[in-house]
């Protein structure tokens, strides 16, 4: 009944955002997209009878129970995506915890400490540039001022896509009432590489078959942050202007972009230049400038911070100039409430990420944070191909209650102590 329950939920979630012609989805904060998900999630959690708030930036929180007598254990994820992104990412965490409540259900479960189911708003900040703009923003690591004035690709304030809501970007702000309702966040999500589809070692392809390797637990985050580079041109005409009197951004965009991948190979991270700008952007203009973004992660904070600080080098020596957009070192998961997943689930392998989360803005914030990834064979992810298998899913959710029941039930005092560090 529970995996019938994933099933169907995943089936009504699918088509929302996406596009037919690619299989992509665009679901962008703040747009009607971004409302009919808000609305999808609120008729689910009003089928369970589920309390729902929501928070100073726009998060929903659903509750079993009530968190402001007792802290809960929350689970959940997004419902946004990056241009042409793939449908698991952020959207099975957030199935999968809806799936669980039912499971919890189903089992007769009585909770000793409520239990809630989180949306976060903007986690890809695919339309205002800034990564887990909900979950920073009411933390404070995202100050409220600089949210309201970030842009889109068409000039519209975060404050101007509050308004066209309907809502009040005043009230827009950090929100530490909302937070001190949480006493654990466990996150549930699509592995965005292919650790669990592989042999233990990593050389070969794994046995797909092996539920051993269907869920791992999380350990940390790596260090990663966004940087905003501007490479200076002058606009001319592509047919009359001498390549020796031109001026062209593009050509430092090549360099910048050469000596990224050049860095980071070298220094053992990843670098990428995804996102690009051109001005004048005529196909017959010489580039008078170009604005791109560069993207930096790695295992060792170290070796990122000097991947980035030679690539703006040479930005610099170019004419360029550059602002940091962000900046998150490794976010570690609370030791205490990784070993009690350990225990609860003993099979589980243990895996590091290169990709941010929600998850890891509540863990920086001092909040008992874990997670949880489900096996995606193909490896791929912000793409349309990432993918994890139905079967995968049902044993993520089946995990992801086995923890939940665990930590819910253990009692007030014993949920507290047999995790150091658990709010009280």
């Amino acid at each position: 009944m529970v995996t019938t329950g994933f099933d169907r939920m995943w089936a009504e979630l699918a088509p929302l955002g996406r596009d037919g012609s690619t299989g992509g989805y665009r679901r962008f904060a703040w747009t009607r997209t971004d409302h009919d998900l808000r609305e999808w999630f609120a008729g689910q959690c009003a089928k369970r009878g589920l309390a729902l708030t929501e928070d100073r930036a726009g998060n929903q929180w659903a509750w079993w129970g009530d968190p402001d007598s007792i802290p809960g254990i929350v689970m959940g994820s997004h419902l946004d995506s990056v241009p042409e992104g793939g449908g698991f990412d952020g959207p099975l965490g957030v199935v999968s915890a809806l799936a669980a409540i039912d499971a919890l259900r189903a089992a007769g479960v009585t909770p000793a400490r409520p239990v809630g189911v989180v949306n976060f708003v903007d986690e890809e900040g695919a339309r205002f540039g800034i990564a887990c703009a909900g979950s920073r923003i009411i933390t404070g690591a995202l100050d409220a001022d600089r949210a309201r004035g970030l842009t889109d690709a068409d000039g519209i304030t975060m404050a101007e896509a509050w308004r066209a809501a309907g809502r009040d970007p005043a009230a827009l702000g950090p929100d530490e009432e909302a937070l001190r309702r949480v006493h654990a966040f466990v996150e549930l999500h699509v592995e965005q590489g292919r650790a669990l589809a592989l042999d233990p070692d990593g050389s070969t392809p794994g046995d797909l078959s092996d539920a051993t390797r269907a869920v791992a637990i999380g350990t940390d985050i790596w260090p990663h942050g966004r940087w905003r580079i501007e490479l200076p041109g002058e606009a001319n005409h592509a047919g009359t202007t001498r390549l020796e009197d031109r001026r062209d951004a593009m050509l430092g965009l090549a360099t910048v972009v050469q000596e990224a991948r050049s860095y980071a190979a070298e220094l053992g991270c990843v670098a990428t230049v995804g996102k690009v700008r051109v001005e004048p952007g005529g196909v017959n203009a010489v580039p008078s400038h170009v604005t791109a973004w560069l993207d930096a992660r790695g295992p060792a904070e170290r070796a990122v911070l000097a991947t980035v600080a030679g690539v703006l080098d040479v930005a610099s020596g170019l004419g360029g100039t550059h602002e940091e957009e962000s900046w998150t070192p490794t976010t570690r998961f609370d030791a205490a409430l990784v070993s009690r997943l350990t225990g609860i689930l003993p099979d589980a392998p243990l895996l590091g990420t290169g990709a941010g989360h929600d998850a890891g803005i509540l863990a920086t914030h001092g909040i008992p944070t874990a997670m949880l990834f489900v096996r995606n064979p193909t490896g791929v992810s912000h793409s349309p191909a990432e993918f994890a298998e139905p079967e995968d899913c049902h044993r993520g959710v089946a995990a992801l209650a086995a923890v939940v029941t665990e930590l819910c039930t253990s009692g007030h005092r014993d949920a507290g102590t047999q995790t150091e560090g658990l709010h009280a």
